[in-house]
Parts: C-alpha cells; structure tokens; sequence
C-alpha cells in the first residue's frame, strides 16, 4: 500500500464544483470527470498540477474514505492500487 503524504485536513461543507461558489475557490479546478479511466499516477499528477493545494489520497475500489469534509483532499477511487480511476475525482 501507499504511503499517504502527511495530512491536515481543511474542513469544508462542499463537495466538487458545489465549492465553486466560495469566493476561495474562484479558478480553482475542483472536479476531474476527464480523469475516468485513466491511470492513477497519471490522475495524480495531473489533479496536484492543477489544484496545488489538494492532496490526492488513492483508494482502491471497495474501500471507504472518511466522511468529514476537507477542501484539501481529494478521493482518488481506482480499481486498486496503481489501478485506473473508476470515479470522478473531487475535492472534498
């Protein structure tokens, strides 16, 4: 399994584009639908290229994320580790 890099989380009350409509996140990229399918160190760079302040946490398909809400991270759901990405990738 992955090391997941240090994590802080930055609590939120929004998910994906529905973040969009807090003044902070104007031009930020918050949701990857293109990133289906593709490969997670692909999916990886290309998330943290584009929204900086993110971190990507992968998890294999079956598995279950936190529930709290962060505005840092972003769920990265693939078939299995170093699999293809299976949903769509979104802050929160």
């Amino acid at each position: 399994m992955e090391a997941v890099k240090n994590f802080g989380c930055l609590p939120c009350d929004c998910s994906g584009n529905s973040c969009g409509k807090d003044p902070s996140f104007q031009g930020i990229k918050l949701e990857w639908p293109e990133l289906v399918g593709a490969k997670q160190s692909y999916a990886t760079a290309v998330i943290e290229k584009e929204n900086p302040l993110v971190t990507v946490i992968p998890l294999p398909e079956g598995a279950v994320g936190l529930t709290d809400l962060c505005c840092n991270r972003v769920y990265l759901f693939v078939t299995k580790l170093g699999g293809v990405v299976i949903q769509v990738p979104r802050v929160g």
